[in-house]
């Protein structure tokens, strides 16, 4: 396993919309395997594809606490097919570091995709999970938590990325 580099905003791949996953091969569990390793090293508590420069449609996500067995879930093909209420969160991104934004979001989402074996599966979910899920599939869509600021907020966050890229 490799920690992989972590694109960071402007990287235009970013943007980027990525393609679906059309078979699980060994290659893409190497990715997957990857990732997690990024992820827990940065730490973080969900990593997408394109974060790391890969246009596959696949994100990873664990907020089991540090005192808690790792829980991580990993999501090929995602689709959020229901959406349900209305919370306010304080997010962060790996791809903006140092930044931490509140973002409206859906209460509750279901959604379908394949673990890392092409199993499919249906996950419920709430509260932070929800957030998780709902901010990595934006990042499949080329959609960033920027995206949901209003423009002085945006410009804000972006002076600050600044800053924290001439440390």
């Amino acid at each position: 396993m490799a920690i992989l580099p972590i694109r960071v905003f402007p990287d235009p791949v970013l943007r980027e919309r990525a393609k679906p996953v059309d078979q699980i091969t060994p290659e893409l569990l190497r990715l997957i395997d990857d990732m997690a390793e990024t992820m827990y090293a940065a730490p973080g508590v969900g990593l997408a594809a394109n974060q790391v420069g890969v246009l596959h449609r696949v994100f990873i996500i664990d907020i089991a606490s540090e005192d808690e067995p790792s829980d991580l879930h990993v999501f090929i093909n995602p689709q959020i097919v229901h959406r349900e209420g209305e919370l306010t969160w304080n997010e962060g991104c790996l791809s903006f570091p140092g930044v931490s934004e509140t973002v409206e979001r859906s209460a509750k989402v279901r959604v379908q995709a394949l673990d890392r074996t092409g199993t499919p599966f249906e996950l419920e979910a709430e509260g932070l999970l929800a957030v998780a899920i709902q901010h990595e599939n934006e990042h499949l869509d080329g959609e960033l938590m920027i995206d949901h600021l209003g423009p002085v907020r945006r410009r804000l966050v972006q002076r600050q990325l600044a800053k924290h890229r001439s440390r």
